[in-house]
């Protein structure tokens, strides 16, 4: 399904891009309480405009997609689209978030895209290893707070 080439009116396409994403400041909000409400949200919002998730996963601080999105998008003006409707459906399903991100930024203005071609197998792969080794090393980030001016 990914690696077969899509239909157009007048034009076959096979367009995949692999993108990432921070939420403002590089919080660490994702996987909390908001990971499954973003997980939908994107998914919704993909649906919309025609976009396929081959690979998607969300890190602690950054979010992880492997698209199929149509040529008739670009994808600066979809990542646009996802990153402000994302949060703005973030602060509607979640209203003390408005309090923890003023002004209604939820995402960084910034993302990464590069392009994929043919071996997505690739780049999924990476994105699982990523995955694991993010959260890894938050395990091992972990600790207790520590009052330095106790003796």
């Amino acid at each position: 399904m990914a690696n077969k080439a899509n239909n157009l009116s007048h034009t076959k396409w096979l367009c995949k891009y692999h993108i990432i994403f921070t939420p403002k400041y590089r919080r660490k909000v994702i996987y909390h309480q908001y990971r499954k409400s973003l997980i939908d949200i994107i998914k919704i919002l993909c649906k919309y405009k025609g976009v396929e998730i081959i690979e998607g996963h969300m890190m602690p601080d950054h979010v992880h997609l492997l698209l199929s999105i149509p040529p008739k998008i670009s994808v600066s003006s979809f990542m646009g689209y996802l990153k402000g409707k994302s949060a703005l459906m973030m602060f509607d399903r979640h209203a003390n978030l408005k309090y923890k991100f003023g002004n209604r930024h939820f995402w960084a203005e910034r993302y990464y895209v590069s392009t994929v071609g043919l071996n997505d197998a690739t780049v999924k792969k990476y994105i699982q290893e990523r995955e694991k080794h993010d959260i890894t090393l938050d395990k091992l980030r972990v600790r207790e707070y520590e009052d330095p001016f106790k003796g």
